[in-house]
């Protein structure tokens, strides 16, 4: 292939000793609770309610059987252009290993859970803004290049079994249950429409599910491109439960710490304000803005100087896909998270 494009994969402990990388986005949410004063303690006890929430999920009496290992994974992209080697970092994402403190048995987890890219910082705090409506292939090159990692030596060297990434839900839609209920995600939910979220999601050939687990306050959003039911066992779904719940009780108390539970039909709100605080401090001021400053970035170093290299490798993508152009894409639907 003439436009070609390989991965490399870098792994980073997330512990309370973890200091984020030069190449780290510095909105990646586990970076922001590694910052300030009280930066070791905060991660202390992000890593003390997740295998809290851990053992309770695993139905362990005593709270102390599991303990839950986080491994910061990022991927670099590596192409050749005009004549010159070029890297930028793609995405970072976590991969879970659950560790029976019991037996000494490690269970490997769930790769994805939360996920952070550069070029998603692009698209939603640049590209969108700066359109007079919605692009007809938004998302789609990030959709192709996550994609593209996925079919990798890299990522098939060291996963395999495909990826879920774990989201809040939205606040501009209203969620029901479908009468399903899993013995470990929980009660499913379905959602009004879909969000221009979810076509995001959609263009890396990811689809979603919302669960809210037993003893959860509200429903999380599942998005992967394989079976989540069926792919996983119980204690991988509980490891990614356990670190993706306890993220958003930090990172959204109002929906995810609240007093009371999410009824059966849910409209998630920020004003919400009966919650409980986790004592975790998280600048979500701060994250928004450097999403526009980290979207600017991406722009200066990967879109706008090698903007020939990407559109070449998309339409031989493209092409090989059996689509002769960009616009044959379905184009994302809506203007909502």
């Amino acid at each position: 292939m003439a436009n070609d494009i390989t991965f490399s994969i870098s792994r980073t402990r997330f512990d309370e000793d973890y200091s984020p990388a030069e190449s780290s986005r510095l909105t990646t949410n586990f970076a922001n609770l590694a910052r300030g004063e009280h930066r070791q303690q905060n991660l202390r006890n992000a890593l003390a309610l997740i295998n809290g929430r851990c053992n309770d999920l695993a139905g362990d009496p005593d709270a102390d059987r599991y303990r839950v290992e986080l491994d910061i994974v990022s991927v670099t992209m590596q192409f050749e252009d005009g004549g010159l080697v070029e890297r930028f970092p793609l995405i970072e994402v976590l991969d879970v290993t659950i560790v029976d403190q019991h037996s000494g048995e490690r269970h490997q987890g769930i790769v994805g859970n939360n996920f952070s890219s550069y070029l998603r910082d692009h698209d939603f705090a640049v590209r969108l803004p700066s359109a007079p409506s919605l692009p007809a292939d938004f998302g789609l090159l990030h959709g192709q290049l996550f994609q593209h990692f996925l079919r990798s030596d890299a990522f098939r060297s060291q996963f395999d079994a495909e990826p879920v990434v774990c989201i809040s839900v939205s606040t501009s839609q209203t969620y029901r249950q479908t009468g399903v209920v899993h013995p470990v995600l929980g009660a499913e939910y379905e959602h009004e429409h879909s969000s221009l979220t979810d076509d995001y999601f959609g263009r890396m050939g990811m689809q979603v599910r919302y669960f809210m687990p037993p003893g959860a306050k509200a429903p999380l959003a599942f998005y992967t491109r394989g079976d989540l039911t069926g792919d996983h066992d119980d204690l991988q779904l509980i490891g990614t439960i356990a670190t993706m719940e306890t993220f958003q009780k930090i990172y959204r108390p109002e929906i995810y710490n609240a007093n009371e539970t999410a009824p059966s039909t849910f409209r998630p709100t920020l004003d919400h304000d009966d919650w409980a605080s986790t004592g975790i401090a998280y600048d979500r001021e701060e994250r928004s803005r450097l999403g526009v400053t980290q979207g600017r970035w991406t722009e200066e170093h990967l879109v706008a100087p090698h903007r020939d290299f990407l559109d070449g490798w998309l339409a031989e993508q493209t092409a090989l896909a059996g689509q002769t152009t960009i616009a044959d894409q379905p184009a994302p639907a809506a203007l909502a998270h």
